[in-house]
């Protein structure tokens, strides 16, 4: 069985359809997306209509827009944040509010647990490769993650740690929007990138006033 697992689309819709339609072509079964659906972008409310059905985790993003507290924010992220805010209904807010900070699920008696952040602090907490050691993952045999938009597959005897990277936002300068697929049977992920209309994204920020840089790094996977 195929699992696709998604994360950090900040409000890039041409991004997301364009992993959408990625893995509508491998044939996934399932889909997981680990947070930060808004946020940065300038297409909050048609992400999240695309995003209803597939189950989601809150993110720090999420977390703002609903709650409307920026203090953890840099400038550029808050203007976003604020601005996206404005852009949604109550309804869409109240979405997001439902959204639950982590995901447990198993695939043939493996155990896997979802998060934005970390296992300790599952939407704030950033975790990168370098931290994940074998006292890492408790009782679970899967851990996937997002949050800091680099991704990576960590394998250590028999677990794994797994970043989904960005769709909406890559930072790992390789601007192509990135997500996860996990082969149950295999037990094996793979990072997957996809290229996608990046002029069309950018242009939507700026049209929608927000700062010029949130545009420019998309070209750079800044």
């Amino acid at each position: 069985m195929l699992i696709a697992f998604i994360s950090d689309i900040h409000s890039n819709l041409e991004a997301l359809k364009a992993v959408l339609n990625r893995i509508k072509s491998l044939k996934i079964k399932q889909v997981f997306c680990l947070g930060d659906l808004v946020g940065y972008g300038a297409s909050p409310k048609e992400v999240i209509k695309l995003m209803e059905k597939i189950p989601c985790i809150k993110g720090n993003h999420d977390y703002a827009v609903v709650s409307g507290d920026t203090s953890w924010f840099n400038p550029l992220a808050t203007q976003a944040i604020l601005k996206n805010k404005e852009m949604l209904s109550k309804n869409e807010i109240k979405f997001l509010d439902s959204l639950k900070e982590k995901i447990e699920v198993s695939f043939n008696s493996k155990r896997f647990l979802l998060v934005h952040g970390s296992p300790k602090n599952p939407v704030w907490e950033y975790v990168y490769e370098s931290q994940v050691d074998e006292n890492f993952f408790g009782e679970y045999d899967v851990i996937i993650m997002g949050h800091t938009h680099v991704p990576f597959i960590k394998k250590i005897k028999e677990k794994i740690a797994i970043n989904c990277g960005s769709v909406g936002q890559p930072r790992d300068y390789d601007r192509r929007a990135c997500f996860v697929i996990f082969d149950t049977e295999e037990f094996k992920g793979k990072i997957i990138r996809v290229e996608y209309e990046i002029e069309k994204a950018a242009e939507k920020i700026i049209r929608a006033g927000l700062p010029e840089f949130l545009a420019e790094r998309l070209f750079l996977g800044i």
